[in-house]
């Protein structure tokens, strides 16, 4: 904790005073993000420092493995879904990202098998990227696997959101658009899905 802290007071003299008034302008007028980014939970992929984005530009859900579960009205608990609803209807955001990344250790329980020391709620939560995983282990080299799934799932992900009939709504009519991408912890590059389903660099 003393770290954060020290993190936090560094926050206070450097960064804050810097943008006191951008926080005090999005205190008085509300927000109006850029894009919602949907992420992996890893502590090695920040949104934010990758989009270089300033508060406010970007409204971040962050879960194992950057999942979108399908569309699915209940009593039950849907985090992801619920700040899904709240960036699309309440916010209006013009874009979703949906954004994987190299060496996702929700991907690799995927593909291994989740420990089960996390049973609990992972185990379940990834299965969500079944079809991900079909498509990895169809491929004859085994080293390619890890990657075929980490982009898979973000097109499962996609496939979910376009489930959401106000998100299908928005994408007919051009009032949202759907992004995929991947970042690479290793190098540091950002690949987007392309309209003949490969990722490129961006």
């Amino acid at each position: 904790m003393n770290r954060l802290l020290d993190g936090y007071r560094r926050f206070r003299a450097r960064s804050w005073p810097a943008r006191r008034s951008l926080f005090e302008a999005l205190a008085r007028e509300g927000q109006r993000p850029l894009a919602l980014v949907i992420a992996c939970s890893d502590s090695r992929v920040d949104p934010t420092m990758i989009f270089d984005a300033a508060p406010g530009e970007l409204f971040v859900v962050r879960n194992v493995a950057n999942l979108v579960p399908p569309y699915a009205p209940d009593a039950e608990y849907h985090g992801t879904s619920a700040a899904i609803e709240f960036a699309v209807r309440a916010l209006a955001v013009p874009q979703v990202i949906v954004l994987g990344h190299a060496m996702c250790g929700g991907i690799a329980a995927l593909l291994e098998g989740a420990p089960a020391t996390v049973g609990d709620f992972v185990a379940s939560w990834i299965t969500i990227a079944e079809p991900a995983r079909a498509r990895a282990l169809a491929c004859e080299d085994p080293t390619r696997r890890q990657a075929i799934a980490e982009e898979a799932a973000v097109q499962v992900s996609l496939d979910n959101l376009r489930s959401f009939p106000w998100i299908a709504e928005r994408v007919q009519d051009g009032r949202l658009v759907l992004t995929g991408a991947t970042f690479d912890i290793r190098s540091g590059l950002l690949r987007l899905l392309g309209p003949d389903g490969g990722f490129g660099p961006a």
